[in-house]
Formats: C-alpha cells, structure tokens, sequence
C-alpha cells in the first residue's frame, strides 16, 4: 500500500514536469488579463512570454533540442487550423484584440496552446517511460490522424466525420495499451482511455482560457459561457493527433539509432 502511495505521488509529480509549458502558459493567460507589460498588447505579451519559457527550457535543459522542434511543428500545425478557423467564411471562434504579432487577424502565440499538448505528451513519454503493448502499424495511425486533421477543414462544406472517426480511433487502438513507470513498478491503462482523460483536462484548460478572455466563441461574444461539451470530441481527436506524431517521430529516432 506505502509502495503504491509512493508511486502515485511520483507519478503527479512527474506529469505536473510533462505540464511545465502547458502550466505556464496557462498562467501567463490568468496574469495577461490583469497587467499590462511595457505597453504590450495582451497577445504580443503571451507571444513573447511563450517564446521566452521555451529559450529557458532550452537553456536549463528542460527541455532536448528534438522536443523543441516537436513542439514548433505542432505549432504550426495548429496556426494553420487557427487561421482557417477564425477566417470569415467560417468563424468558429475570434481574437478580437489588437496585437502587432498577429496574422492573416491570428495572434502568434495561438499555435502555442497546441504546442503545448504536443509537449505534455512528450515530456510524459519520456518522464514515465511509456511503451505501446499491442499497437496498430503506424501507417494505420499516420492514415487516421491525416483524416482528422482534414475532417477539422471539411467539416464546415461536407458531412462531419468525426463519429466515424471516432470509432475508428477505437477499433484501431482497442487492444492497445500503454505502459508507464511513475518509479519501478509498471502500471498500464487502455491507450484509448488516456487519449479521453487528456481531452477532458485540455477542456478543462480551454474553460479557463476563454473565461479570461484570451480568445471568444460566438457565444461567449456577450458574457462567458461553458465551452460546449462537445468541444471534447474536437479535443480528443486533435489529442490523438499530437500522439500519433510523437510515437512516429519516437518510432524514426529509435530505427536511426539501431540503423
């Protein structure tokens, strides 16, 4: 039993490390809506700031030159999403402050809220140890996250596919497990599973970025409302996404090294 306690108290230790980035720039949100930086616009603050935490991970060593790059590409990918999502024609959601740092009316440091899923999942990788028990080839996975980033596009011109991928989601990974060692001991849990609690606590996160205002949905225009539920769906497949890249990009380290 003291050898468990231990283990779990190891474990939320080791992912409030994998939340570094995430959990900072979740602060930076909280303060930006209340002090006002040498003049910076809110959004050209959360920018720079962003920018800053991840030259001092780099700098301290808490973060690998690999991981940063990981993490610039999830940027990207999710600035593009933003644009799209944000532009006229669709309107999803807004940016409705100034900013010098801001394109195509995107603020820069967008692309950093999905950075930061890529570098919880990442850093967790690492700091657990976590090891696939039974996983699809990973042409299956690359095939499914290629889907759900169009569907994320399509959806607003065609029909949403986003139950069918769902379920795809789970019967490709249904005897998927993962592995993790918080110390000595293994413990594992569906991978399914862990791509559901990620979604819900980045809901979680999104509730508190919207409720300071650091972006707005139609119906948060007036007063604040809760993101919609369904808004867990969109996080659990961008979730599985940001798996999917870290295992591929893990599973081409690992074959250079044998290689």
């Amino acid at each position: 039993m003291k050898s468990a306690c231990l283990d779990f108290v190891v474990f939320i230790q080791k992912e409030a490390r994998a939340c570094l980035f995430a959990g900072s720039f979740l602060f930076l949100i909280f303060i930006s809506k209340y002090i006002h930086v040498f003049g910076l616009a809110r959004y050209d603050f959360l920018f720079l700031a962003a920018v800053l935490i991840q030259i001092l991970m780099l700098v301290f060593k808490l973060e690998t030159k690999d991981e940063a790059k990981t993490i610039v590409l999830f940027h990207v990918i999710g600035f593009v999403l933003e644009v799209y999502k944000t532009s006229p024609m669709i309107g999803s959601w807004s940016y409705p402050e100034a900013g010098f740092f801001k394109l195509w009316n995107v603020p820069l440091y967008s692309g950093f809220m999905y950075a930061s899923i890529g570098s919880y999942i990442a850093h967790a990788w690492k700091g657990l140890e976590l090891r696939l028990i039974n996983p699809p080839p990973y042409w299956y996975s690359v095939v499914v996250c290629v889907c759900i980033y169009l569907n994320f596009f399509t959806n607003h011109f065609v029909w949403d596919f986003r139950p069918i991928l769902i379920l795809a989601v789970f019967a490709l990974y249904w005897k998927t497990r993962v592995e993790f060692t918080p110390r000595t001991k293994v413990y594992s849990m569906p991978l399914v599973l862990s791509f559901v609690l990620t979604a819900f606590f980045v809901w979680i996160a999104e509730n508190i970025g919207t409720f300071y205002g650091a972006w707005q949905y139609p119906s948060q225009i007036h007063a604040w409302t809760v993101v919609s539920m369904q808004k867990i769906t969109s996080w659990f497949l961008m979730v599985i996404i940001s798996f999917i890249i870290v295992a591929y990009l893990k599973h081409i380290k690992v074959k250079r090294t044998e290689s």
